[in-house]
């Protein structure tokens, strides 16, 4: 710990001192998508025709639809303004006033309201905190003078696909998504940016694809392929790897909420993982969308359905399940039915469906009833509320021999363990459960019974469809749902860019932002139905693009008119995942194992932290027992997860909790990410790794330049260099002095290298590699 205290001292003078670009680049989540809110005196230039789902829904959707919206138990005043009939329609006492007569501001009560200065009378009322800009109020008021006319929410009308803008003189473009962005560049005054140098473009599509940097003779290849495909033929070898595929099901982890424990009290551990090995299974072999999904939702009731199949149900039984004594067995198989329907709202529907149900929804129209009869689809499977103890599999599961495992499940990585496995997956009972609506929600207050079906406002449940998981499927992905194709192409571009067109990809309802490129949306996702629902094609479609591969270079002006990089004038700057800030120092380090799929393991974390959380009840999660050897070298795909303490080092880098469904993870900016970057022993001793490749290098500039260029895919110039190697004569006088003792940094981890070099220059040469592993530059994609 002294030691510790004394490098980080160290490493914080001279990152201060020379390097002030070491930040930690993050960005607040921000609702975006219609027109500003006025700051001080300014006013927002109001538009000449005024588009009810761009202008108005938004403001309605925000300050209005809480006691004026769907949720018709929560009217005030009689008044509904979601819809046009309601909103036209007479409201008083005696039904003599109007809230909105189209083209007649005089006689809309809704106008003298939100311009009156009785805090009795004006909207929105005092109480609620909600205000209205004076932009707000004239578009509003000119809505109703251009007749107050109502479009159904967008993100519920099927796309359509739409023209491909002709732009004159245009050389930039590489494909259809450059037209869209090149227009609406234009339109707002902009030019795209120059592309991004070969360094950087290597380095941006390793992380989008692969989720690893490019080591510096894969950099050096590129730079000198002078052939017109060079960055195609780059492209399509990353899409062609396995780390493609877990890289993917990183992702995928997050919307399963995907764990190796049961939650809850004493969190026992569960065996999931080979559920993981399927995912990675079916991006490898690029598994088409719909099959991947419908595989998930329904995999046991398809045709003739085989074991892969029905391992993938595992998707719908990643929930938190309860061994707490006491509890209602009922309540939580309730809430498990519960965590299926939200999850299946969220990953595929990009809809808020938790909020609908304890009351019809208060933004969107989603019913109780709706909510319910969605619910009835996940209602029917044999399982328990409530576990008896560490050792029970809750029902219904899968048994995995080893036979198979080398046979008809040969993508399931069974070489660590010595007997069968049991994982819990779907099947339903043969006569289905009757659900009702339940009363706020509660698991024992039935009201009225209801059957399954989909909500009305997004697409009618068809007819020739069963009414079971596999029709639900079906309707998924049926050419009239205008939101699964949507959904997931904007997860998609989200991953290539860092947020999505839909920059709220949680939430496509009246609360989410709107599109920044709404007919690039619908062509995209046109595409993406039309050519099968391949993701690798779409993927590559995207990094082919010039919008894709521009530089991240800002100016001044753009900074100060586009600071979100809504218009996408350029590359945005993004800091590496949780997983990748860990598996970046090991690929680097040439410590990472490459092994496929398994049990999960446990590499370094704080000492303690389960043994203090631990709910007493015993149990392989009651103390953690690190991993040994090459497991601890695993990608952090494999990282075990304790749902009560997810990996620290992780959390701290925005990973999800697994909780809960999540499709957007947080971006922060915090001091405990940097303690984590100085002090986490799998990045010191990764340092340490790296310093030892390094010393093949005749000279300390080539062994500097050798770890800087593999950790930022380009050579440092002068005075980089110059800063780096008197960092490395500071440490090695420090080391001299006594401040650093060489021993006992070099015994953080296991890693011991194998070279002979004494162990000050050792020392001296990983503490610069750990700087370099530390800048900016390093943990940024591009």
């Amino acid at each position: 710990m002294v030691l510790q205290t004394k490098l980080n001292v160290l490493v914080r003078q001279f990152l201060i001192g020379s390097f002030s670009a070491l930040i930690l680049i993050g960005c607040g989540q921000k609702k975006g998508g219609y027109i500003a809110q006025d700051e001080g005196e300014s006013v927002v230039a109001i538009p000449d025709s005024v588009d009810f789902s761009l202008h108005i829904k938004p403001i309605l959707s925000d300050r209005c639809f809480a006691c004026h919206g769907p949720d018709k138990n929560a009217i005030e005043g009689g008044l509904s303004l979601h819809k046009a009939e309601d909103a036209y329609a007479a409201i008083g006492e005696n039904k003599d006033r109007y809230a909105i007569v189209p083209g007649d501001l005089n006689k809309s009560e809704l106008v003298n309201r939100i311009l009156s200065e009785d805090p009795n009378l004006v909207m929105p009322p005092l109480e609620s905190n909600l205000t209205l800009s004076t932009s707000e109020k004239e578009l509003l008021k000119k809505w109703i003078e251009q007749g107050a006319v109502y479009k159904k929410h967008w993100a519920f009308v099927p796309p359509e696909s739409p023209s491909i803008p002709n732009i004159d003189n245009d050389s930039w473009s590489q494909n259809e998504i450059d037209k869209f962005v090149l227009q609406k560049l234009g339109d707002q005054g902009f030019t795209p940016s120059e592309q991004a140098s070969k360094e950087q473009l290597i380095r941006r599509a390793f992380f989008s694809i692969v989720g690893l940097p490019p080591s510096a003779e894969q950099v050096t290849d590129f730079v000198n392929n002078t052939t017109p495909n060079a960055y195609e033929q780059v492209i399509d070898s990353l899409l062609g790897t396995s780390d493609y595929a877990e890289y993917m099901a990183a992702d995928w982890m997050d919307v399963a909420r995907y764990a190796d424990t049961h939650g809850y009290q004493d969190d026992f551990e569960r065996i999931m993982w080979p559920w993981r090995d399927w995912v990675i299974h079916a991006f490898n072999k690029n598994m088409p969308y719909d099959e991947f999904v419908t595989y998930q939702l329904a995999g046991d009731m398809l045709p003739n359905a085989s074991k892969e199949s029905i391992l993938a149900t595992g998707f719908n039984r990643n929930h938190k399940i309860t061994a707490e004594g006491g509890v209602i067995p009922e309540e939580y198989r309730i809430e498990y039915v519960e965590d299926r329907t939200n999850t299946f709202g969220t990953a595929f529907l990009g809809l808020t469906l938790e909020c609908s149900r304890c009351h019809d929804h208060k933004y969107d129209p989603v019913s109780q009833e709706e909510h319910f009869q969605l619910f009835s689809f996940f209602n029917n499977v044999d399982e328990d509320g409530l576990m008896a103890n560490a050792q029970v599999i809750p029902k219904p599961y899968i048994n995995i021999s080893k036979e198979e495992a080398n046979g008809v499940l040969d993508f399931v990585n069974m070489t660590n363990t010595t007997k069968d496995v049991k994982v819990m997956v779907m099947q339903d009972m043969s006569k289905p459960r009757d659900a009702f609506v339940l009363n706020r929600g509660a698991y024992d207050q039935l009201g009225d019974q209801v059957h399954a079906d989909t909500p009305e406002a997004i697409m009618p449940f068809p007819e020739d469809l069963p009414k079971n998981r596999l029709g639900l499927a079906k309707w998924l992905f049926h050419d009239d749902n205008p939101l699964t194709a949507r959904v997931s192409v904007n997860r998609i571009w989200q991953r290539m860019f860092g947020k999505g067109l839909v920059e709220s990809s949680y939430d496509f309802g009246n609360q989410g932002a709107l599109p920044s490129h709404p007919k690039l949306l619908d062509y995209l996702a046109i595409k993406y139905r039309t050519e099968g629902w391949d993701m690798k094609k779409m993927i590559k479609y995207m990094a082919m693009s010039a919008t894709f591969q521009q530089s991240s270079a800002i100016s001044d002006e753009m900074r100060e008119k586009d600071p979100e990089n809504t218009y996408l004038a350029r590359a945005t700057r993004l800091r590496l995942g949780a997983e990748m800030i860990r598996d970046q120092a090991l690929k680097l380090s040439g410590l990472l194992n490459p092994e496929i799929g398994g049990p999960s393991v446990k590499p370094y974390q704080p000492d303690g932290i389960w043994e203090e959380t631990t709910g007493g009840g015993g149990g392989s999660t009651a103390r953690y027992i690190q991993s040994e050897g090459k497991d601890l070298y695993r990608k952090s795909l494999y990282t075990f997860w304790k749902r009560t303490v997810p990996p620290p080092s992780m959390m701290t880098f925005d990973a999800a909790s697994r909780d809960l469904c999540t499709v957007k993870r947080q971006e922060t900016n915090t001091p405990l990410q940097a303690l984590v970057l100085l002090n986490d022993p799998q990045l010191i001793e990764a340092a340490r790794a790296m310093a030892s490749k390094a010393l093949v290098e005749d000279s300390l500039q080539g062994q500097i330049g050798y770890i800087f260029q593999n950790a930022t895919s380009r050579r440092p110039d002068t005075a980089e260099m110059d800063v780096l190697q008197k960092f490395y004569e500071d440490a090695l006088a420090k080391i001299e002095s006594g401040e650093i003792i060489p021993e006992e940094y070099l015994a953080i981890g296991e890693y011991e290298p194998e070279i002979s070099v004494s162990q000050e220059t050792l020392t001296a040469l990983s503490l610069t590699a750990q700087t370099i592993f530390n800048l900016d530059e390093t943990i940024t994609r591009g």
